[in-house]
């Protein structure tokens, strides 16, 4: 499953690619200071982009969220479910310039997985389908105790090769619909068509 994306992104640039799909953000925690990084790993804090009573805003809170069994719920199978909006949590987007998966190494000596970056081949940064949530036995109920988790999905034909569930990747035409909630999910999420993605080894 994916544990680690890259996040160099450009505040100004996500902003744009925003607005050209429609969706003007607000800033309730003021612009988010972005630090661009080639590795984000789960419990690491990101930017998320999602809708409040119907407005859109862009935060930062931690990736992943503890599950019943004390481990990190980092990644969440999408099959059979609508995620709604609530107050408690709901869908957002995950901007990010690549992620990563991993496969067993080609050099049987080697002592670590083989690593490989995928991007979106015509863009500089890409959503990946999230879920936020807050801990409503949290109090105070604040931002502390809001994280969120990548929606994952059956895997398309650029990913099928390394692994076999891929992160929910939605084009910009969708991100709108995913965050008001007007497209369903089964619609918005799938597999993403091949030659979407490039992929090269990573280190």
């Amino acid at each position: 499953m994916c544990n680690e994306v890259s996040r160099k992104l450009d505040l100004d640039l996500l902003i744009l690619g925003l607005q050209q799909a429609g969706i003007e953000l607000g800033f309730p925690e003021g612009r988010p200071n972005i630090e661009p990084v080639a590795s984000v790993r789960i419990t690491d804090p990101s930017v998320i982009v999602r809708s409040v009573r119907g407005q859109a805003e862009i935060v930062t809170r931690r990736w992943s969220w503890p599950g019943q069994n004390g481990k990190p719920v980092y990644n969440y199978r999408s099959e059979g479910r609508d995620f709604r909006n609530s107050r408690s949590q709901g869908r957002c987007l995950v901007p990010v310039d690549g992620f990563y998966e991993f496969t067993a190494p080609a050099d049987p000596s080697a002592k670590r997985k083989d690593k490989w970056l995928f991007r979106w081949k015509d863009a500089p940064w890409f959503a990946i389908a999230g879920l936020w949530k807050r801990d409503e036995a949290a109090i105070p109920a604040d931002s502390r105790h809001e994280a969120f988790t990548l929606l994952t999905c059956e895997p398309g034909p650029d990913i099928a090769p390394y692994h076999r569930r891929q992160v929910a990747l939605l084009p910009p035409d969708r991100w709108a619909g995913w965050l008001d909630g007007s497209i369903p999910a089964p619609e918005a999420i799938g597999p993403t068509p091949a030659g979407t993605l490039a992929v090269e080894r990573a280190g």
